[in-house]
């Protein structure tokens, strides 16, 4: 739920104090976050400090008459009935419900809360009727089901500008509904809610049609840039087993299938978590935590050292590897890990059909967001499980011998520019002053690599001072350039900056308020939801959108150009692709200048020059 705030705000928080603590001054901290909304939202947050003191008896504190005047102003119970109903049976996502209640004296608003179903629009108009107002007021459905109750504040403005504030909660009563099929003027009260609606799924689809697009989408992920390495690395696995017993072969198949869809499962339950905390969940939302980052980074690192022979990890009395020898030695760990890191680092990609499923998934049950994302990673795993299982297929590849150590040595290099790639997205959380220390960081832990492997594994004797030198460039790397230089599990809270962004084409930032500013003045609009972390936003970027014959159609067709950037949390974007059931980046929609009109919604996956094109032209009503 997301609460607006202006002018002085006293938020109340209630705050208990155990009977058995000691007397005497007690230090606290809490953690704001919030967002500062015009034309658009910047985040802000802080650390606010506060002091109390628990003595034998209570006394007021200095601020004791600002919260009874707080206090005051809290809203009170609606103690007058409130009838809500469907005005309309609206579109199939969109309906127009009405509040009606006795008049009173003054005008009348309404706040609403915002349900798990889909989010009131905000836009209230009153009118009376006889002795009663009636308010209005449009709710957006994200969920399969209408809410069957509706709750909010109740606002009355007196003559002089006072303001009272009542809570309601009211259940919704059936529409009458004529023979002709428009809604009948009186309000009906009751419990009976509308109907459900047949198969809400966006664009008509079916459920069955969304769930094989999240198959098909996984499937399509094997060719995406973001997998390419993982790619190499199991032609290089299959090359190896092509002349072991193929029972072992398909064993190691559906190893790395369970790691992809160990994967997609844990990313599943995370969208769980966040939902059922109230947050809002999307595809590629864990490359937002700088800490997620720099974890990958260092991983990615040490496994492209791995492939250039730095160093290997042998785990003594153990069939498991280490993830560091996941190519290496292509065993039963390997075989797990390579399919962790297939998910890795697929999902800073969109595939076609994946972002449509999976954004139809995240507004569903929880049951039905973890199927989603299995058959999503089943997608993802199918072709290597397919290959195993029929080992005769093999045949057809290289025999092994000598040109598979330079094959991975080869394979080393894509790696590192995954890594390098990482490294560059933690630079806007930690700030390009601080990117050193990341550098830093990389650059000891390689050495700590290179000692281990050049040193400890081929030393026949004890290599206490290899562990030793070990020991020294970890403390290094973790205790000075990472905790105290770097400060890395604390980033300082970041946001993009609401400037006019250089380019081609000169971006400004996206806001919902931007986008009806512009559409008001006559002016189509080309919004690009996108970050840094998404590498089918990028290659969209350099291929179908800053391209000279597209920018050239935005200025002649006079489009406004907004850029909504998700490289950082932005409660109003995930907000925003959630209402156009996208899972996450890219969105790039194409707004007509007729308010009256939907926006061209763009494919989620990869775009084309000519599809821009068409896609202006369409909108702003000319033929080229």
């Amino acid at each position: 739920m997301v609460n607006a705030y202006n002018g002085v705000v006293r938020i109340f928080t209630p705050l208990t104090v155990s009977s058995g603590v000691a007397p005497g001054r007690y230090d606290l901290t809490a953690k704001v976050s919030w967002l500062e909304c015009e034309k658009s939202c910047i985040k802000g947050s802080a650390v606010v400090p506060l002091s109390i003191v628990v003595g034998a008896r209570r006394v007021n504190s200095a601020d004791a008459e600002l919260i009874r005047k707080g206090r005051d102003g809290l809203p009170k119970p609606a103690a007058f009935p409130v009838e809500v109903r469907w005005a309309d049976a609206g579109s199939s996502d969109i309906r127009t419900a009405e509040f009606s209640f006795p008049a009173g004296d003054g005008t009348w608003d309404s706040t609403l809360e915002r349900s798990p179903e889909g989010q009131w629009s905000g836009k209230t108009s009153a009118r009376r009727d006889r002795n009663r107002t009636i308010l209005q007021s449009a709710f957006n459905r994200f969920e399969q089901a209408w809410p069957q109750q509706a709750g909010g504040l109740l606002v009355r403005t007196s003559a002089d500008g006072t303001r009272e504030a009542f809570e309601f909660s009211a259940q919704f009563g059936a529409p009458a509904v004529s023979q002709a099929g428009s809604p009948a003027p009186e309000a009906i009260s009751g419990n009976t809610s509308l109907p459900e609606p047949v198969a809400p799924s966006p664009r008509g689809t079916s459920f069955a049609g969304m769930l094989l697009a999240a198959f098909l989408g996984g499937l399509v992920l094997n060719i995406m840039p973001c997998v390419l390495p993982v790619i190499a690395l199991k032609i290089l696995g299959f090359v190896g087993q092509a002349s072991q017993n193929p029972g072992r072969v398909r064993v190691m198949g559906l190893v790395y299938g369970a790691g992809v869809l160990a994967s997609f499962l844990a990313l599943a339950l995370l969208v769980v978590a966040v939902k059922s905390a109230g947050g809002t969940a999307s595809w590629g939302m864990q490359f937002q935590n700088p800490k997620f980052l720099l974890v990958t980074t260092l991983l990615v690192v040490l496994v492209a050292l791995n492939l250039f022979g730095v160093f290997e990890v042998i785990l003594p009395g153990s069939a498991m590897q280490s993830a560091s020898d996941l190519s290496g030695k292509e065993g039963l760990g390997g075989a797990f890990f390579n399919g962790v890191l297939a998910t890795l680092l697929a999902t800073p990609c969109t595939a076609p059909f994946l972002g449509v499923s999976l954004g139809f998934a995240l507004s569903q049950s929880s049951a039905t967001v973890v199927l989603f994302f299995l058959t999503a990673g089943a997608g993802l795993a199918f072709p290597y499980v397919l290959l195993c299982w029929q080992p005769a297929w093999l045949k057809f590849l290289p025999r092994p011998g000598n040109w598979m150590v330079t094959f991975k040595v080869a394979m080393g290099f894509p790696v590192m520019a995954t890594g390098l790639w990482l490294f560059t997205l933690t630079t806007p959380h930690y700030g390009a002053d601080r990117a050193f220390w990341v550098a830093m960081a990389l650059v000891t832990l390689a050495m700590a690599a290179w000692v281990y492997g050049a040193v400890v594994q081929h030393s026949r004797r004890t290599p206490v001072a290899g562990w030793i030198s070990i020991a020294v460039l970890v403390a290094a790397a973790y205790g000075w350039f990472l905790e105290k230089e770097l400060d890395w599990r604390h980033p300082p809270a970041r946001s993009r900056s609401t400037a006019k962004q250089e380019g081609p084409i000169g971006w400004m930032p996206w806001s919902q308020g931007s986008v009806e500013e512009f559409r008001g003045q006559g002016r189509p609009v080309l919004v690009d939801f996108t970050a840094d972390w998404c590498t089918t936003c990028q290659i969209n970027k350099r291929r179908a959108i800053e391209v000279e014959p597209v920018v050239r159609r935005l200025k002649e067709l006079k489009y406004a150009t907004l850029i909504g950037d998700f490289t950082f949390e932005d409660a109003a974007i995930a907000l925003e692709l959630k209402r156009f059931r996208r899972a996450g980046v890219p969105l790039v929609l194409v707004y007509p200048a007729d308010i009256s009109k939907e926006p061209v919604v763009m494919p989620d996956g990869l775009m084309s020059e000519a599809d821009m094109l068409a896609a202006l032209d369409r909108v702003a009503g000319t033929t080229r």
